[in-house]
């Protein structure tokens, strides 16, 4: 779907503005051949500011946390909501069917508990020491 940059002014005025002006741009300097990769390039970079910069702050733990499946079942209140969860992220491919199989079993034999104890709102906040 093409949209022309009048319906785009007309629609989203701010994101058109920030398009065509220079500001909130940011250049890329790397490209990193995996996500794995560029999860580590960052983790030493982190682990090299802290070292040289000294942070006064302490270190945000969460900083490059990425949650899992696991993750956002243990947020369902009820198996139904978990097998949304699972059916959802097989049909983006971010699942495999074995995985689906598998995480769908341990739902069957023992609920949504059965992935750990709910994690509650405000979860990370109080986690990463917010």
């Amino acid at each position: 779907m093409a949209i022309d940059k009048k319906s785009l002014k007309e629609m989203f005025p701010h994101l058109y503005r920030e398009l065509e002006t220079s500001e909130n741009k940011i250049s890329i300097d790397a490209v990193r051949e995996s996500p794995e990769v560029a999860e580590m390039a960052a983790e030493i970079e982190d682990v090299c500011e802290e070292e040289f910069l000294k942070p006064t702050k302490t270190i945000d733990k969460l900083r490059h946390f990425n949650p899992s499946v696991v993750d956002f079942i243990r947020r369902c209140d009820t198996d139904e909501q978990a097998q949304e969860i699972i059916f959802y992220l097989q049909k983006r491919g971010e699942l495999t069917q074995e995985q689906a199989e598998d995480l769908k079993g341990v739902l069957k034999q023992k609920g949504v508990r059965g992935f750990g104890s709910k994690k509650e709102e405000n979860y990370y906040f109080h986690e990463g020491g917010l």
